[in-house]
């Protein structure tokens, strides 16, 4: 589990293909705390590290096909910036929202607001799934960041981003026409699954 408050950001160094799988080497100076099985979250996907190179700053990670296609790792080239966060510690205070670091889909920037002293990122996502929506003022995960939805409308949604945010994620290479990653409030889709099973047994 993890809270969306991002550590740090990692370079992309090597990306390998093996069946279906593709490894992803990644520098960081995080690396050297780290250890084999352990669980991050990239762009706010949870993937295990399989291999360390602390010398060099660098680990990897591998990704199946399923997550290739469910998410903007399919996108990934050497020198991509990657959003990283380990798994929440228990003794620590809980400074953003409950994150699973299962993608729910990917979204697209539609439009980047120039604000006085922040930006506002617009997105749209494919509408359908009755578990995948937005509420104004409520937690949304963007490639791994804690945000408040802002703006709410059905496919579509709002984030602002205050300087330090766009300076330390890589919300600073996202643009019009960029994928991201999103997972919805986790709290918000038990409810919402809830809530329909309900209406399915009141035949509704």
């Amino acid at each position: 589990m993890f809270t969306g408050i991002i550590e740090k950001i990692a370079t992309v160094t090597k990306i390998e293909q093996e069946g279906s799988n593709f490894h992803f080497t990644l520098r960081t100076p995080v690396a050297k705390e780290l250890k084999i099985d352990q669980s991050m979250a990239h762009n706010g996907v949870c993937l295990t590290v399989v291999k360390l190179d602390p010398q060099n700053d660098q680990y990897t990670v591998t990704a199946m096909d399923e997550t290739m296609q469910r998410t903007n790792l399919r996108f990934w080239q050497v020198g991509t910036e990657v959003n990283i966060e380990r798994s929440m510690r228990m003794d620590g205070r809980f400074d953003g929202h409950i994150v699973q670091g299962h993608v729910d889909q990917t979204a697209v920037c539609e439009k980047v607001e120039v604000l006085d002293g922040s930006w506002k990122f617009h997105f749209g996502f494919t509408p359908g799934n009755h578990e995948h929506f937005t509420v104004e003022k409520g937690s949304i995960c963007v490639n791994g960041v804690s945000l408040t939805v802002v703006d709410s409308l059905p496919g579509k949604f709002s984030v602002a981003i205050i300087p330090y945010t766009f300076a330390e994620t890589n919300f600073h290479n996202i643009k019009e026409g960029s994928v991201v990653n999103i997972e919805f409030d986790v709290f918000g889709k038990y409810v919402a699954r809830l809530f329909n099973e309900y209406l399915k047994q009141q035949g509704k």
